[in-house]
C-alpha cells in the first residue's frame, strides 16, 4: 500500500444555482489521519466528499491533495478511491473479479490481477468466500469485498459515504473496529461521511461537524466532545444541556453548556447530595422529572426546566437505585461551575 496523502480544502464552495450547498469551508487533514465528516442530512458533507472524489465539480476555492491543486483533475488521476454507501458490486461477477474490476480497465493481465485480487480479499478476511456471487454474501461481507475493491489501486486517499449505515447495529460496531485498524495497518487517509455521532467518536482522529454548508467545528473527538464550540454542536454530538437563560452571566451572550454525566440530581425535599458532584456543587436549579430511561450503566432523566428545551442528567445506574427518583418528582439538579464551558454562538 501507498502512504497517505495529505487533503486541504481552501475556501471550497458548491453552488446548485442559488442554493450553496458547501460555504466556503477551509479544513486541513493531515497524511495517514482518519476524518469523519459528521452532520445532519443536508448539512453539506457529502457534497464535500464527492467534490473531494471528483464526482462533483467544485463552484470556488481549491482542492489540494498532496501539494498538487486537483479541481479539474478527472476521479481516477487524483489518488483518491471511493466505497459508495450502497457497495455497488456487479452482481454477475465473483468476488474476485468484482475487486479486479479496476485493474482490468488499466489493462492488467488477467492472472495478475486475481493474483492481486486475492490477495486484498485476504486481507480483509474474505478468502473463504473469494469465488461467491454478492447475493450469496451477508451485508457485512459485501461491506468487505467493496471495501478490497476501493483499496485495490492503491490510493492515498480512502472516501467512505456512509460506509455502516446498511448494517445492524451489533454489526456495525464490529465493522468499525475493522475499518480502523485496517487504517491504521494501511497508514492511508480517509475520510468518512456519517450522521452518527458514536460512528465518528469511535472512528476518528479529527471530527468535522458541519451544518448548513458550513464547519462548526473541527478537532479531536475528546476536544469536540469536552467542548462544543457552539449550541449546535452541543446538541448534535450530544451528552450536553445547555444552561437556561437565568442562570447565565451577563457576558454569557454565547451560552454555555454542561455535560450530562457531570450534573447531580437529588429530591427537592431530602436535601441530600447524591455523591460526588453534588457535594461539590455550587450551582442547581430545580426541576420536575418528566421521563426516566434505564439504559444498563446508566440511568438518564430527563428534567423540566424552564428555559430550556431539553435537560438530561446521566446517573451511574448503581448510584440511582441506591435513592431511586420517580417521574413526577420535583428534583434539584446541581453541577460545579468548573464544568461549565461558554459557547460562541
Amino acid at each position: 500500500m501507498g502512504t497517505g496523502a495529505s487533503v486541504e480544502l481552501i475556501a471550497m464552495t458548491k453552488s446548485y444555482g442559488r442554493t450553496v450547498a458547501v460555504d466556503r469551508i477551509d479544513l486541513k487533514i493531515p497524511a495517514g489521519a482518519y476524518c469523519c465528516l459528521l452532520g445532519p442530512s443536508g448539512c453539506g458533507k457529502t457534497s464535500t466528499l464527492r467534490m473531494i472524489a471528483g464526482h462533483e465539480s467544485i463552484s470556488d476555492g481549491d482542492l489540494l491533495i498532496g501539494t498538487s491543486q486537483v479541481n479539474d483533475v478527472p476521479p481516477a488521476e487524483r489518488g483518491t478511491a471511493m466505497m459508495f454507501q450502497s457497495y455497488a458490486l456487479f452482481p454477475h461477477l465473483d468476488c474476485v473479479d468484482n475487486v479486479a474490476f479496476s485493474l482490468k480497465m488499466r489493462g492488467l493481465p488477467k492472472a495478475e490481477r486475481r493474483e492481486r485480487a486475492r490477495a486484498m480479499l485476504a486481507r480483509v478476511q474474505m478468502t473463504p468466500y473469494a469465488d461467491r456471487l454478492p447475493a450469496q454474501l451477508s451485508g457485512g461481507q459485501q461491506q468487505r469485498v467493496a471495501l478490497a475493491r476501493a483499496l485495490i489501486t492503491e490510493p492515498g486517499v480512502l472516501l467512505l459515504d456512509e460506509p455502516l449505515s446498511a448494517l445492524d447495529p451489533f454489526l456495525r460496531v464490529k465493522m468499525r473496529a475493522e475499518l480502523k485498524k485496517l487504517q491504521t495497518d494501511l497508514g492511508i487517509t480517509f475520510i468518512h461521511v456519517t450522521h452518527g455521532q458514536d460512528e465518528a467518536m469511535a472512528l476518528a482522529d479529527i471530527v468535522v461537524v458541519m451544518n448548513n454548508g458550513r464547519i462548526e467545528q473541527a478537532g479531536s473527538p475528546r476536544e469536540v466532545f469536552n467542548r462544543p464550540r457552539t449550541a449546535f454542536v452541543a446538541r448534535f454530538i450530544g451528552g450536553h444541556n445547555l444552561l437556561p437563560p437565568s442562570l447565565l452571566p451577563a457576558d454569557g451572550a454565547g451560552g454555555f453548556a454542561v455535560r450530562t454525566d457531570r450534573v447531580a440530581v437529588w429530591k427537592a425535599e431530602s436535601g441530600i447530595a447524591d455523591g460526588n458532584v453534588a457535594a461539590l456543587a455550587d450551582q442547581t436549579i430545580e426541576a420536575t422529572v418528566q421521563s426516566l430511561e434505564y439504559q444498563g450503566e446508566t440511568v438518564h432523566l430527563s428534567l423540566d426546566v424552564p428555559g430550556t428545551e431539553s435537560f438530561v442528567v446521566r446517573v451511574d445506574e448503581s448510584r440511582f437505585y441506591s435513592a431511586p427518583i420517580a417521574v413526577g418528582d420535583r428534583v434539584l439538579a446541581g453541577w460545579r461551575r468548573q464544568d461549565v464551558h461558554p459557547l460562541t454562538a
